[in-house]
C-alpha cells in the first residue's frame, strides 16, 4: 500500500475507531461541549421554570412523587424526601454524548444554588452503576447522583435523554426540557431562585 492510499484511508479508519469503541461518547460529548462553549452550536434554551399559584406546604400535604432511588454508594432515598425544595431532576447516562456535553453547565449551576432551597437529582440511567460511578469520579462532579430502582413514573419517563424536569416546592412540574441545554445562565438561575421563594 502506498503512502497516498494510506493517508486517504486514515481519516476513515480514525472515524470508525471512534465510532465503534468506548471512545465514542467521550469524543462526541467533548465536541458537543466545545461547540456549546464557543457559541457555534446553540442548544435549545430550556423552558424557564415558572411558579404556580403560591402553595403553603402543610406538613401533612402529600408530595406527588414517590420515587425510590439509590445513591451511588448504595443508600436508599426517595424523591419525596425533598418536599419543600425546588428539585432539578436530570436523566442522563454515561454513554450519552449530549448528556456529557451539558453536565459541566449543570455542575456550575449546582455550585451556585442554595442547597437548602434547591436540590439536584442527577438520575443515571446506566444499567451498570460502576460505569456511572467511574464517569462521575473521572469528571470530578460534586452534584448528587442517583440510580433508579425500577421503572420511572410520569413525569420522569421520557423517550429521550438528556431530559430535565424541574419540580416546584410542592412537587408540581414547573418545567420540562428534553434534549441537551445550557443551564448555567443567569436567567435560568434567577428563575430557579424565584421558584424557590
Amino acid at each position: 500500500m502506498n503512502r497516498k492510499t494510506l493517508t486517504s484511508w486514515l481519516p476513515l479508519a480514525l472515524f470508525a475507531f471512534v465510532l465503534f469503541t468506548p471512545l465514542r461518547p467521550i469524543v462526541l460529548g467533548g465536541v458537543q461541549r466545545g461547540l456549546l462553549a464557543t457559541g457555534l452550536w446553540k442548544a435549545e434554551a430550556p423552558a424557564t421554570p415558572t411558579p404556580a399559584m403560591p402553595v403553603a406546604l402543610a406538613s401533612s400535604a402529600a408530595y406527588p412523587h414517590n420515587l425510590p432511588l439509590v445513591t451511588l454508594d448504595g443508600k436508599a432515598v426517595n424523591l419525596s424526601e425533598l418536599k419543600g425544595k425546588v428539585v432539578f431532576v436530570n436523566l442522563w447516562a454515561s454513554w450519552c454524548p449530549p448528556c456529557r456535553a451539558e453536565m459541566p453547565g449543570i455542575e456550575a449551576l449546582y455550585k451556585k444554588m442554595d442547597p437548602s432551597k434547591v436540590a439536584f437529582v442527577m438520575l443515571s440511567l446506566d444499567d451498570d452503576a460502576a460505569k456511572a460511578r467511574k464517569f462521575v469520579k473521572s469528571q470530578g462532579y460534586t452534584f448528587p447522583v442517583y440510580l433508579r430502582t425500577g421503572e420511572l413514573p410520569a413525569p420522569f419517563d421520557s423517550n429521550a435523554i438528556p431530559s430535565t424536569v424541574i419540580l416546584g416546592p410542592d412537587g408540581q412540574v414547573a418545567a420540562r426540557h428534553d434534549g441537551m441545554a445550557e443551564y448555567d445562565t443567569p436567567e435560568f438561575k434567577a428563575a430557579l431562585d424565584k421558584l424557590a421563594r
